[in-house]
């Protein structure tokens, strides 16, 4: 007996479902049939996962996506579990340890990761781990379709099944978001390495603790240095650059916030820290005991902290106002690219 089936692969993620009810099958082409017609109503349900991950900001509408592939996973396994096998239950065992593998991945791995989301812009490694836990998910999930399509083909050679291999649309939309998405992790990595001592500043700065805040605006400074060097040697993606770019103005931004702007910060904060010595002294000394130095130098720092707060002010504004630009054009970079290379249909 030959019969040729045209087989639809998806190179990432993908589990096989059947609309059938419980039946059997008088021959080996039926029950592959079976298993493979379901295939592409997987893969529809895969993509629009990787589409909601791609195009929406939305962690909720990413998280029902993610359950709506459950259910259909579920439904799948319940279908293969309810008809019978061919030739008995190897094969059809086979099918459904590959189904459950990726039930258990959606379930639990999957979920982990959207709960290491919410934390992992807390650290450089906790980010790391984040983007990490997703490419082994992925990996993992990808093992087993690899494993799947092995048994599907040692099934049809068995059964003399000739099978014309033809890699469907939403295969090759696949195999582009992984490639796509493997390039964004990488460059995000990068920045965020850099964009987290940015944060260590900014709570030091809010705590107005002087030595921290040297400390990390050198550490911010010589991250993002060292961020510039490495943007030079990244491979582009399809010789788009736009996110090296842009994260090399955010690396610019960074080292002129570090070097130029927060040293004035921290002047201010210095100063205003020796007029508050000066005036707790002053205001301790009775009237009548104070000396002409000691109100000639009272005054004089008030005369300079005056000056300091519109300094102070002004370059916060400033480094605000370039800070947001900073981040919304990579922001917005990052999202251009996502939607550019990742097809939405």
């Amino acid at each position: 007996m030959t019969k040729k089936i045209k087989l639809l692969f998806a190179i990432c993620i993908f589990v096989c479902t059947s609309k059938s009810f419980s039946q059997s099958f008088s021959n080996a082409s039926e029950y592959l049939d079976f298993v493979a017609a379901e295939q592409e109503e997987i893969q529809k349900r895969m993509w629009n996962y990787t589409k909601a991950l791609a195009h929406s900001k939305s962690d909720r509408n990413i998280n029902n996506k993610r359950k709506s592939l459950i259910k259909t996973t579920e439904e799948a396994i319940a279908k293969i579990e309810k008809a019978d096998g061919y030739d008995g239950d190897d094969y059809k065992n086979k099918v459904l340890k590959h189904m459950r593998l990726n039930e258990s991945l959606l379930k639990n791995d999957y979920a982990e990761i959207v709960d290491m989301k919410e934390v992992a812009e807390q650290s450089y490694d906790l980010m790391e781990a984040y983007i990490l836990a997703q490419e082994l998910a992925d990996e993992k999930m990808k093992e087993s379709q690899l494993e799947y399509e092995t048994n599907f083909y040692a099934f049809a050679a068995k059964n003399n099944i000739n099978i014309i291999e033809s890699e469907s649309d939403l295969g090759k939309k696949m195999e582009i978001s992984n490639e796509v998405f493997q390039h964004y992790n990488k460059m995000y990595l990068i920045y965020f390495k850099v964009y987290i001592n940015e944060v260590y500043l900014m709570d030091a700065l809010n705590n107005q603790d002087v030595s921290a805040i040297q400390q990390n605006a050198n550490a911010l400074s010589q991250s993002a240095k060292e961020g510039l060097e490495i943007l030079k040697t990244v491979e582009t993606y399809k010789n788009d650059n736009s996110i090296v770019e842009s994260t090399k103005s955010a690396f610019e931004f960074f080292i002129d916030e570090a070097d130029n702007q927060v040293p004035k910060l921290v002047d201010f904060l210095i100063l205003n820290g020796d007029f508050e010595t000066i005036k707790t002294t002053l205001e301790k000394t009775p009237e009548r005991k104070r000396t002409k130095e000691q109100v000639d130098t009272y005054n004089k720092k008030v005369k300079e902290l005056n000056k300091g707060v519109k300094t102070y002010n002004n370059t916060n504004q400033e480094l605000n106002k370039n800070r947001q630009i900073a981040i919304n054009n990579l922001n917005t970079t990052n999202e251009n690219f996502l939607a550019r290379h990742i097809p939405k249909d």
